[in-house]
């Protein structure tokens, strides 16, 4: 991997983290014969992963995709779906076996990255020999945890399943880069405005400009505005007020610090110009962001 690339994935995170509300959770599924899963609309992003046989997605929209073993599905908005196996219309119980493992991650929707927006309804990885290996390690670790738990398994799938998250998303970006299209992977891919996303999410509270996002990548003030702008979809300026406030948010829900310390960590001089900026961004003061958001329960398990 070379270093730009390394910056982007800190570009990355910094997104996962700001989506991220409570860590994931996922249940082995083992089917064989006629069989059908519905998945109900979910406030979050659902996964699936053939661990053996083969089965078919359906959503209300597009035909039907046939997965594989080693397949990973990643449904980034909750979309409703189902699953079904190969012999739906057999009624045989004998006919194939199919093991699945699904999943899901709550997101905080309150305040989506314009990252999250961009992505399909359903993120089909096949698997591709040579194809995204980090994933296709992720999915193989997985799988060999599911089949043989041991002693700190517990541990060891929590830790494969944030991930598996980075992951699905990489691969995601990595494919769409290569289309030549205008958006997220594309931004992050470009050296000058991947650049300067890494700039502004490594220090937000840095009094930046435009003219010095420019610089940074030896662009001039326009030009550089011009090319962000047509990437990211959004002026360098604007996007980087909406990343401090989403920092600031994130800020408040996870831990006690003084609305003062907020505000100097995401750039406001002073509690009340971040407070009035706050709460033009989220409709809330701060203070009462932080009540309201501070202590929300996290679910264990998906049951379809």
């Amino acid at each position: 991997m070379d270093v730009d690339r390394g910056v982007d994935m800190d570009v990355l995170s910094d997104v996962i983290s700001s989506l991220r509300a409570g860590r994931p959770f996922a249940n082995r599924e083992d089917r064989a014969g006629a069989w059908r899963i519905p998945f109900a609309p979910f406030a979050g992003a659902g996964f699936h992963i053939v661990l053996s046989g083969s089965c078919r997605l359906l959503t209300d929209d597009g035909p039907p995709r046939v997965l594989d073993v080693g397949d990973v599905v990643l449904t980034p908005h909750g979309t409703q779906h189902t699953l079904e196996g190969p012999g739906h219309t057999v009624v045989d119980d004998a006919h194939g076996s199919t093991s699945l493992l699904c999943g899901a991650y709550r997101l905080d929707r309150t305040r989506s990255h314009p990252l999250l927006t961009t992505l399909p309804e359903v993120i089909h990885l096949r698997a591709q020999f040579g194809r995204h290996p980090a994933l296709r390690s992720a999915v193989s670790l997985l799988g060999d945890e599911l089949r043989n738990p041991q002693q700190g398994s517990v541990s060891a799938l929590a830790t494969l399943l944030d991930l598996l998250l980075v992951y699905m998303l990489r691969a995601w970006l990595d494919d769409e880069s290569g289309s030549g299209a205008p958006g997220w992977s594309a931004a992050l891919a470009d050296p000058v405005v991947g650049a300067a996303l890494s700039a502004m999410h490594r220090d937000p509270a840095r009094a930046w400009t435009v003219e010095e996002l420019g610089k940074e990548a030896a662009m001039s003030r326009a030009a550089f505005a011009r090319r962000f702008t047509g990437l990211v979809g959004q002026p360098p300026l604007a996007y980087l007020t909406w990343w401090r406030l989403s920092v600031a948010a994130r800020l408040l829900k996870s831990g006690d610090t003084s609305l003062d310390s907020v505000a100097r960590s995401v750039g406001y001089g002073s509690r009340y110009a971040f407070a009035n900026a706050f709460k033009r961004a989220h409709g809330i003061a701060p203070g009462r962001y932080r009540l309201r958001h501070g202590g929300d329960r996290q679910p264990t398990r998906w049951d379809p």
